[in-house]
């Protein structure tokens, strides 16, 4: 189970962090379900002068520095079934800048699972202590993940007997509310009013009181609703 949302594709975490990563290490590869993305590749990198490295993804190129379909869906790095990060990788080509003592990072698009590689002479990688001086970057890409959630959101209408509670006419109060002269909330939590006629509107319930949600045999579901206006025009609403 997912307990964070990713800080964006592997594409859109190398544009917001690709800067990180200059002269800290010589390639980044970041793995994500949707798009994965390599820093060397990427415009991302291009613009900041990157050096090819050679390297090689398993999957299906898109744009530079893109690739779709590494690996099927799964609760493993970005949200692909991968455990072992190098199982994307086929094989370093020395013509295009593979060498010996290449550094490379492999991050997730949460920052959950990083590792760290050096190619040896063979232009194999191998597993390395992570760096310190890396830590910050993927610290930076966790940070950025916010919490997954499963959001609940309820629609309802404001009926003509309820608006009659708050004025003699109640298509008054549906135009001020229409005319942003009248405040509408559920519970206390801010409310999407919908275009249109009539009051339709929406709410996050979770950021309505536990509880504030009732049922009557009618039937229907009911939950508080406040208005909100000046004195003044209160009055004016009749």
């Amino acid at each position: 189970l997912e307990h964070r949302m990713r800080v964006g594709c592997g594409s859109a975490t190398i544009g917001m962090f690709a800067t990180q990563w200059r002269g800290l290490v010589d390639e980044v590869v970041v793995v994500d379900d949707h798009i994965t993305g390599v820093v060397s590749e990427h415009q991302a990198g291009k613009v900041l002068g990157w050096q090819e490295t050679g390297i090689k993804i398993i999957g299906r190129r898109s744009t530079p520095g893109r690739y779709f379909k590494v690996s099927e869906p799964g609760l493993g790095w970005g949200g692909t079934s991968i455990s072992d990060p190098l199982s994307i990788l086929g094989e370093w080509n020395a013509k295009k800048g593979a060498r010996p003592g290449l550094s490379l990072l492999m991050v997730s698009t949460t920052g959950e699972q990083f590792a760290y590689y050096e190619l040896d002479d063979e232009l194999k990688p191998v597993q390395k202590p992570f760096p310190e001086r890396l830590q910050k970057s993927v610290g930076l890409i966790e940070d950025n993940c916010e919490p997954a959630l499963c959001t609940v959101l309820f629609v309802g209408g404001a009926g003509g007997s309820l608006r009659a509670g708050v004025t003699e006419n109640p298509v008054n109060l549906t135009r001020s509310v229409q005319g942003l002269t009248t405040y509408v909330t559920v519970g206390g939590a801010p409310v999407y009013v919908w275009p249109g006629g009539g009051i339709t509107l929406m709410v996050d319930v979770t950021r309505v009181p536990e509880n504030a949600f009732g049922y009557v045999p009618t039937p229907a579901l009911v939950a508080p609703i406040e208005f909100t206006l000046r004195r003044d025009d209160y009055v004016r609403l009749g």
